[in-house]
């Protein structure tokens, strides 16, 4: 054990049962904002008078500024204090929420996301480095799975929540509410969590990485959001030039960095990297996949926010119910099948998806695909992130968290940028059914490829002794 807390923690004492239930709260406020969001964005889109492009940039801007700042927060996590650090993301996305909530027009909306966005990459690293950090090594992987079912019921709730806070009252309460409950994770937190950091840690951060990650990820990010309205202009081509030579000079800077904010040293563990690339299919589908699917729904079938929100309730039920269990599997018999099954099983259920058009009852058209994506999300989610935190040494759990957060961030970032340029959607075309389901039938089409992908590179790079280091 690392740091400040010398004894580790037992997942059936006091200490371990507030330690899982202050790192679920704070992740599932985070959770909930980010479906909840999805499920508001067409009501979000008729009080603002928003574009595609501005429904876009509503979740790519948190998105953004969280893949881009996620990797330095749990780098200061592993250096500052991982609860030090985690408290001063969860005030910071309380006060961002409520501008968020205050917001007038798309632009306020937008740069208040941003903000919270930065708030979220201090406390999401933290929520499972701590766990890492501070639980004895026999209970991580059921302490995983339980803060994977838990914070799953957040997941459950968002949806439905957000529409029925969208259809009774405004969409504004589902960035309000985020206000109390970190008041009460800021009470509790400060008493009950213990405090961890890891060995040497001396404070110091890697500004000039930090920045060249924004610029990788943000330049990258408009180029793909604006070239559906003019794809070869001029400010298209500067920022996406600028995201990749960025990103080229953002390695350049991690291999010669005294102290980098990413070591790259990490990725010469082929589970570290197997698990993150599976990470990278997986969560850019489910991003694109869960965008596209709340349209449909809405702008296609005629659900109200409420509807499409309860639409989504059975594939996160069976994720909040079924986590456990896979950890617990995966514990015994290794993460290597349950990475290559359940990815597969969720791509069957996007397959499924593809026909969704308005032609036949809910419990034949989306009902069963939306079991299957459920079922193997399930699957596929504790044991991928177990296995990340795993192939890490203990010292760096928090950038371990970072990466992998990153990781699936960036994907859903660019999957929301790009799918809808890719199928041909800009403007106002998600307001209009026959173009909608043009490209919600291609766009699903490609995830479902996306979601078999991330099940083969499992296939091909995790063994199972990774979870017994």
């Amino acid at each position: 054990m690392t740091g400040a807390q010398s004894e580790p923690v037992a997942l059936g004492t006091p200490q371990g049962r507030w330690l899982v239930a202050v790192t679920v709260l704070a992740s599932g406020m985070a959770f909930v904002d980010a479906t909840a969001v999805q499920v508001a964005l067409p009501a979000i889109g008729r009080e603002l008078d928003a574009t595609l492009s501005g429904l876009q940039w509503t979740i790519s801007g948190y998105t953004l500024a969280l893949a881009s700042l996620i990797l330095l927060g749990g780098s200061l996590g592993d250096r500052f204090g991982r609860r030090r650090v985690f408290l001063v993301g969860v005030g910071w996305f309380a006060v961002a929420s409520l501008v968020c909530g205050l917001a007038q027009d798309t632009g306020q909306l937008v740069a208040a996301r941003v903000l919270q966005g930065v708030g979220g990459a201090l406390l999401t690293p933290g929520s499972l480095a701590l766990i890492q950090a501070s639980f004895r090594p026999a209970d991580r992987a059921k302490a995983i799975g339980l803060w994977s079912a838990l914070a799953g019921i957040a997941g459950l709730i968002g949806p439905f929540l957000g529409g029925l806070l969208v259809d009774a009252v405004s969409w504004r309460l589902v960035f309000l509410l985020n206000v109390p409950v970190a008041a009460l994770i800021l009470a509790v937190a400060g008493r009950h969590v213990p405090e961890s950091r890891g060995d040497g840690g001396h404070g110091r951060f890697d500004v000039l990485g930090a920045g060249l990650g924004i610029l990788a990820l943000g330049g990258t990010t408009y180029a793909l959001i604006a070239a559906g309205d003019a794809l070869l202009s001029a400010g298209v081509v500067g920022a996406g030039a600028l995201g990749v030579a960025a990103g080229i000079g953002f390695v350049v800077r991690e291999r010669r960095a005294a102290d980098p904010m990413l070591p790259l040293g990490l990725f010469a563990d082929r589970q570290f990297t197997g698990a993150n690339l599976a990470t990278l299919a997986v969560y850019g589908a489910l991003g694109g996949s869960s965008l596209f699917l709340v349209l449909q729904l809405q702008t296609v079938l005629g659900y109200d926010a409420t509807g499409a929100g309860a639409a989504m309730l059975p594939s996160i039920l069976l994720i909040t119910l079924l986590s456990p269990t896979a950890g617990t599997v995966a514990a015994r018999i290794g993460p290597r099948l349950p990475m290559t099954v359940g990815p597969l099983v969720v791509a069957a259920g996007t397959l499924w998806l593809v026909g969704v058009d308005g032609g036949g009852p809910y419990v034949l058209e989306v009902l069963p695909g939306s079991l299957l994506q459920g079922l193997g999300m399930a699957i596929t989610v504790t044991p991928l992130t177990a296995t990340v935190l795993a192939a890490a040494p203990d010292a760096f759990a928090g950038i371990a968290s970072g990466v992998n957060n990153a990781t699936a961030r960036a994907a859903q970032l660019l999957a929301v940028a790009a799918l809808p340029v890719a199928v041909g959607l800009s403007g106002n075309d998600y307001t209009q059914p026959l173009a909608l389901t043009a490209g919600y039938r291609t766009a699903m089409l490609v995830c479902c490829v996306a979601f078999a992908v991330g099940g083969a590179v499992s296939w091909i790079t995790i063994r199972n002794d990774v979870l017994a280091r």
